[in-house]
């Protein structure tokens, strides 16, 4: 097919944002190895923030969202990849100033894609998506950093949410004690069957925001929100512990001490997946494929297509949408 469907942001000269699912040309797309016919993508925070003009993610419009994509490679100049392959791409550009996954197809350089790992299909790899991979390598990196589950229980922030939810169901598969904090209390039932042991509330997490260090709790801890709520987790954490960030929703500032660092020998973790180096990408798939497999992760799908797409960000942007948001995009 030379046209395809694609979600598609427009900028007025006014400066207002409107969004409509239209007919585009492949010939249009930016030049790469890879031609790809999309099966499935996913709905993140990022892609919110770039369907709304958020500057940090999309200056140039029009424009089409989505840093995820799963599907096949119907074209490739490129001998890493043959037509038939199935790939997965996240990060790096795609979606940013890219025409993204919200779209029948992209064209990427093969540098960005990864080989579909045995036992994953599209489908799964989207469930999954940046945000659940960005749960993956928080957990990775904490274990890198000395985390067991003999060490104590693990904390999970923003725990409705798309990092949150694969998070603490990772966690509870690999043997940890979890806790989630939320500030959805009618969801407190879905955060015990992924796995958590108690929920708590974001007003938990808030008290003692003035004071340098508070008690000992945690043996490592996931955070997707920043602000406040992250340091006071850091002022939480048991000697020795790791916290792994890796969001702002909440916000990208807090106020700090060196305090729990000198005094309880604490580490504080940047978490990236967007730049994070291909060979490291395709590691942390194969694990999600291999002893990280996770069942039940259907029970955190919500079903989109691109036509769905508009309301959903809205949702996404005002904190409303609980799990993943899995975007069928191939008819």
């Amino acid at each position: 097919m030379t046209t395809f469907r694609a979600f598609r942001v427009e900028k007025s000269e006014e400066g207002e944002f409107s969004r409509s699912v239209i007919e585009r040309d492949v010939a249009d797309l930016p030049d790469g190895e890879l031609l790809i016919d999309v099966a499935y993508s996913s709905l993140n925070y990022k892609d919110g923030l770039s369907a709304t003009g958020n500057p940090g993610v999309t200056r140039n419009y029009p424009h089409t969202p989505g840093i995820d994509a799963a599907g096949v490679v119907v074209e490739s100049s490129s001998d890493q990849f043959s037509r038939g392959d199935e790939v997965i791409v996240i990060g790096f550009d795609l979606g940013m100033s890219t025409s993204g996954g919200f779209a029948e197809r992209i064209r990427v350089p093969a540098a960005w894609a990864v080989a579909m790992p045995e036992g994953m299909d599209a489908r799964t790899a989207m469930v999954i998506g940046t945000a659940g991979f960005t749960a993956a390598l928080c957990v990775d990196k904490l274990e890198t950093m000395g985390l067991t589950p003999e060490r104590g229980p693990v904390l999970v922030t923003g725990s409705t949410g798309g990092v949150g939810s694969v998070a603490v169901m990772l966690l509870k598969k690999l043997g940890y004690e979890v806790h989630a904090v939320t500030g959805k209390a009618d969801k407190h039932a879905f955060l015990e069957e992924l796995g958590a042991a108690s929920i708590l509330s974001r007003e938990d997490l808030q008290e003692g925001t003035n004071r340098p260090l508070l008690k000992e709790i945690w043996a490592g801890v996931v955070d997707s929100v920043g602000g406040d709520i992250l340091f006071n987790a850091v002022k939480s954490l048991k000697y020795g512990g790791s916290l792994a960030a890796c969001g702002l929703v909440a916000s990208p500032q807090f106020g700090a001490t060196v305090l729990p660092f000198i005094l309880r020998n604490v580490n504080l973790l940047g978490v990236d997946s967007v730049e994070l180096p291909i060979e490291e990408k395709a590691r942390v798939w194969q694990r999600l494929a291999g002893d990280w497999h996770l069942d039940g992760l259907e029970a955190l799908v919500e079903e989109l297509t691109l036509d769905d797409l508009s309301p959903a960000i809205d949702r996404i942007l005002a904190g409303e949408m609980v799990g993943r948001g899995l975007v069928k995009v191939s008819a």
